[in-house]
């Protein structure tokens, strides 16, 4: 993937987010036609596939925003009308419901993993130790890493812990590249303006991505559990109640194994 089109990819994505801006002043009867969903950035792909599927059993289209789960949460306490929140931190979605903000605590829907990615052409050897890495830094060859902004993003902290836990956190900060979002520093370290990165497992298995470099799974005792839960806001609509109902069936619980998501059985 070359830089232009990085750049050109990001800018797609930050058009979709302004588009979602200018839709906060909708009325909630036009919201409830096609329900918005403020999704964590780790779903672009697995969630795009299940509301894929949504339209043709139902003839609704959701309305699909991605970014970082702490910029959603903080965008509902300010009146956004979202119907559906995911998050990648069931932490967000627990504050909201206890300050009155969802319909109830919600449902834990997957739990993710991280991954070592190389792009193409890096030298740079992926391993679930990340002793490879370790090499590369330790010779020079690492000048710039991606995570997401451990901030606000569920997946940076879970980066940024694994990171500590392997000592290689401090020597990685220098060239560390922040991404808004999980989605944005999977495109930085897949574009080749990076060394590598380190971002969600579902976003390494998907066809944009997975043709762009190589990956290993981060063992998950490495970080904190990235429990994702979903909620339905206050002021939801039908439509957004039965799309959320639609993601715990069979069907759409498949579509998120398939992009690498562990599947709870219960709340």
């Amino acid at each position: 993937m070359s830089a232009w089109r990085a750049r050109a990819l990001l800018a797609v994505l930050a058009l979709a987010t302004l588009a979602l801006a200018s839709a906060w002043g909708s009325s909630s009867a036009a919201a409830s036609d096609r329900p918005i969903v403020a999704a964590a950035s780790d779903l672009r792909f697995a969630l795009e596939d299940i509301a894929r599927a949504f339209r043709r059993e139902s003839g609704v289209e959701p309305r699909l925003s991605f970014g970082s789960s702490g910029n959603f949460a903080r965008q509902i306490r300010q009146g956004a009308p979202y119907e559906l929140y995911m998050s990648a931190d069931e932490g967000y979605v627990l504050r909201l419901a206890k300050d009155g903000f969802t319909r109830d605590a919600g449902r834990l829907y997957a739990i993710g993993r991280i991954v070592l990615f190389a792009p193409k052409g890096a030298a740079i050897e992926v391993d679930s130790g990340l002793d490879g890495l370790r090499e590369a830094l330790a010779d020079g060859r690492i000048k710039r890493f991606a995570i997401a902004n451990p901030a606000h993003a569920p997946y940076g902290r879970a980066a940024k812990e694994a990171l500590i836990h392997a000592g290689l956190w401090k020597a990685l900060q220098p060239g560390l590249v922040l991404g808004e979002n999980v989605s944005q520093a999977a495109q930085f370290a897949a574009s080749g303006s990076s060394q590598g990165g380190i971002f969600a497992y579902s976003l390494a298995l998907s066809p944009t991505l997975s043709d762009h470099g190589r990956f290993a799974l981060i063992p998950a005792a490495w970080h904190r559990p990235l429990r994702q839960r979903m909620v339905v806001l206050k002021g939801a609509g039908e439509e957004a109640r039965r799309f959320y109902r639609y993601i715990q069936q069979p069907a759409a619980r498949e579509t998120l194994r398939r992009y690498g998501f562990a599947l709870p059985g219960g709340n």
